[in-house]
């Protein structure tokens, strides 16, 4: 009996999906638990393994295409069998399959649906063409009625307007912007020069960047949001920084740094830790940092789990392991949800400040700037320091100001004491 192959919800945030690839075409055996597809959803590709046994009947969505979740993707059964009900029964106009009669065992093959008819190419616009003489072989003069009336009006030679209407007619436009030419201007001129060209090139919107503009324009508009921006002595941050890695083997970021320092303020600040549920607030007891990776397409947010409880090495190698994953698209549903909080850091870009739109389910997003030399006062001199601007993102459903305000003071504690986080 055919079994039907529908297009999987491989992700919680993931409404269609794209088939990037087919591992096997129709008449192909396929055995359960081999790689039928490669599926593109928002966040990732990953291959979709088949359940079934038997023979690949029918592809319902090509290689480039997308579908909505539970959309039929194939259709697996017996060689032979009549699959025109089920297609018919999912109200598509996909390719069917027949048996094609030949010498020996009967083969399945598709029927390809018949090619689309492409619309012409609208024709490229050409700049328009001035001439000042508007005259044909016989002396007629191309010029539009009002035109004429136009220039009569004005006391213009309607000869000598150049035209800018289709095969240099004069029209309104021209005798509204006409200006006299000097004699040395009234020679006759083939065409005008163009300055530049416009031109334009219109891309696909690929599924995560369609998920972005989703969740976050979701997020923006319903979540009320508020900023609250810190600056951060970094001194002795960079100072540990620089100890740490003259440790044979070790390599430890900034940004390592950063997940530490967050994780041990939200154990203090429990209601940063938190996220909107509608009808009610959740208070997230573990810590997952969620860490914003840019790749081709936009953004995605490994999670780095208890982080609270892991050292900095382990935290280093986990980042620099799912940024790897992440621009491959080999990341895994398991690598990416449950975040309690999200950073972005932009300070590798040389951004000094920024504000983040908050990710949900998280109540706050942490932005983090580049570290920038700049004088500060110290015991009453100024001198040269290295400062860090943050800026805590907060939705005012879940966190106050003073909240957020006592999380960011407890992050600078840390961060501008990295040794205590060692504690």
């Amino acid at each position: 009996m055919a079994e039907i192959v529908y297009m999987p919800k491989l992700s919680d945030t993931m409404l269609e999906g794209v088939v990037a690839g087919w591992n096997k075409k129709v008449g192909d055996t396929v055995k359960e638990g081999e790689i039928l597809a490669e599926i593109e959803t928002d966040k990732a590709t990953m291959e979709f393994e088949s359940f079934f046994d038997g023979v690949l009947l029918y592809i319902g969505v090509e290689t480039g295409k997308s579908a909505p979740v539970n959309s039929i993707l194939a259709i697996i059964g017996q060689t032979g069998e009549d699959i025109s009900t089920i297609i018919a029964g999912a109200g598509t106009t996909a390719a069917p399959i027949v048996e094609e009669k030949k010498e020996g065992a009967p083969k399945v093959v598709a029927v390809p649906n018949p090619a689309p008819v492409a619309a012409a190419p609208a024709p490229k616009a050409e700049a328009p063409k001035s001439t000042p003489i508007a005259n044909n072989s016989n002396g007629r003069i191309f010029a539009s009625p009002l035109a004429k009336k136009l220039a009569e009006e004005k006391g213009i030679d309607i000869n000598a307007v150049g035209g800018t209407g289709e095969g240099g007619r004069i029209v309104k436009r021209d005798v509204d912007h006409y200006t006299p030419y000097t004699p040395a201007e009234r020679q006759p001129v083939a065409s005008s020069s163009v300055a530049g060209v416009e031109s334009f090139t219109d891309e696909p919107v690929s599924q995560m960047r369609k998920t972005i503009a989703r969740r976050l324009a979701e997020s923006k508009f319903t979540a009320p949001h508020f900023y609250l921006t810190l600056d951060i002595n970094m001194e002795n941050a960079m100072a540990s920084r620089k100890a740490l890695n003259a440790i044979e083997g070790v390599k430890v970021s900034f940004n390592d740094m950063v997940i530490k320092a967050v994780a041990h303020a939200l154990k203090q600040n429990p209601n940063v830790n938190s996220s909107w549920m509608g009808d009610f607030i959740r208070r997230n007891q573990h810590v997952h940092v969620g860490v914003a990776v840019a790749v081709e397409d936009g953004l995605l947010v490994p999670v780095v789990r208890f982080a609270d409880t892991k050292g900095l090495l382990q935290i280093s190698a986990e980042v620099r392991e799912y940024a790897k994953k992440a621009k491959d698209k080999k990341l895994q549903p398991s690598d990416w949800e449950g975040n309690t909080f999200t950073i972005s850091n932009l300070g590798m870009f040389g951004i000094e400040s920024f504000t983040a739109i908050v990710n949900p389910p998280d109540s706050c997003i942490l932005a983090i700037g580049g570290i920038k030399e700049v004088p500060v006062v110290k015991n009453g001199q100024i001198v040269p320091g290295n400062v860090m601007k943050v800026t805590l993102s907060c939705d005012h459903r879940v966190v106050d100001g003073a909240t957020g305000a006592a999380f960011l003071q407890t992050f600078k504690q840390y961060m501008e004491n990295p040794v205590s986080m060692l504690l």
